[in-house]
């Protein structure tokens, strides 16, 4: 008999996505209205679409280079500084990845040793600390409060600081909680990293979903381009969930050692989806700012309707998610969550799945045609009206 199991130890302890639980239970139940899943309810633009089509049938099938084709690299290359104002070289700065998710993987693998220390700013998407254990780092925890709109502030950033800090994991717009750090804010964290020699991972995957001021990518702040991992993708911004197709922009130093990884692990990104993705960039924009309008107007649609039910609810300043307070109703996130979803059908995420933090808030998605948001919305007040008399 076999006595020691084959799962490493550092796998078997980690914690299976709280988000997959409550996909699980919805998915059995007839009639629900999913406010939960985090991806566009767009389809892909036609002309992508048919980019990739046209592409299989001129023979693409073949492997790219590692680092992805490098027109496509030239093209994110040129996106970066019309878009973000950042320059990087797409011969030895630029990596096309399969999703952000493989972007986040391997920069994580590329610059942790052993026992070095990631502070990771929650609430916050729930593969982050996972990611950071599984390259052999430790994940330190800085939980931001709805009292400051859920934004890192740089007295929080700089009591989390040991000798062993290597890194600062953030993401603007924020999943779960949709805050967006601003300019001013972004050059106050920078101050302190470089103060202390960090480097920051700076996952911007909703970039182009910002809705009330320009976004900043970290990496444009002075003097952080050389000390910033720029993990983005066409996930998001794009309606490009299923492609899988990422990047990462990074120090010549970092992404050639992240290039190795890639090398190993992955070998390329898929090539259909890397021809689609070009002729995103080329010719995709338009689409964008559709998505981007459609996106706001339901964003203020939800928020509003939150706060006139009971709901507090701060406003997101990006991303495709609101996190209202639930606390008013004396339930924990999980207890709301669960009876939403068997009494009246409604499929939200427990805010404490992204962390401490996020306890007493839910994560609602807008990402959802306005019928989906009012018919949920309606189900939510009269479940707050049966709970909250």
């Amino acid at each position: 008999m076999i006595k020691t199991s084959y799962v490493s130890k550092t796998i078997a302890e980690l914690k299976p996505s709280g988000i997959r639980r409550f996909f699980d239970l919805a998915a059995n139940l007839e009639g629900v209205v999913s406010l939960g899943v985090g991806e566009p309810d767009f389809v892909t633009s036609w002309a992508v679409r048919e980019a990739a089509i046209n592409s299989l049938e001129e023979g693409y099938t073949s492997y790219t280079a590692n680092a992805g084709l490098f027109e496509l690299r030239s093209e994110i290359s040129r996106y970066m500084e019309k878009q973000f104002h950042v320059s990087y070289r797409p011969d030895d700065q630029v990596i096309v990845t399969v999703g952000a998710s493989q972007a986040l993987d391997i920069a994580l693998r590329t610059i942790l040793n052993p026992g070095e220390e990631v502070i990771v700013v929650e609430p916050c998407f729930v593969a982050y600390a996972p990611l950071v254990t599984m390259a052999g780092g430790i994940p330190v925890t800085v939980q931001t409060s709805k009292e400051e709109d859920f934004k890192l502030t740089p007295q929080q950033l700089e009591a989390a600081i040991t000798p062993k800090t290597k890194a600062v994991l953030i993401c603007s717009p924020n999943n779960p909680t949709g805050t967006q750090l601003g300019q001013e804010e972004l050059v106050m964290l920078a101050d302190i990293v470089k103060k202390h020699d960090l480097l920051v991972i700076s996952d911007e995957i909703y970039a182009e979903l910002a809705y009330d001021e320009e976004f900043t990518s970290f990496a444009a702040v002075d003097g952080m381009l050389e000390r910033t991992i720029v993990i983005n993708g066409f996930s998001k911004g794009f309606a490009m969930t299923g492609w899988r197709l990422g990047f990462v922009c990074a120090p010549k130093e970092i992404s050639e050692a992240m290039l190795k990884l890639h090398q190993y692990a992955m070998m390329c990104a898929p090539t259909v989806a890397q021809h689609a993705a070009l002729e995103a960039l080329k010719n995709g924009m338009q689409d964008v700012e559709e998505m981007r309008r459609s996106y706001r107007r339901r964003r203020n649609y939800i928020v509003k309707s939150f706060n006139e039910m009971g709901l507090d609810c701060h406003n997101p300043g990006g991303a495709f998610y609101a996190f209202p307070s639930i606390e008013r109703t004396g339930m924990t996130s999980m207890e709301f969550a669960e009876k939403l979803l068997t009494e009246e059908l409604v499929a939200v995420v427990p805010g404490d799945v992204f962390g401490e933090s996020g306890e007493g808030h839910i994560r609602c998605s807008y990402a959802s045609s306005m019928e989906q948001l009012q018919e949920a919305l309606r189900r939510m007040e009269r479940f707050m009206k049966n709970h909250c008399q």
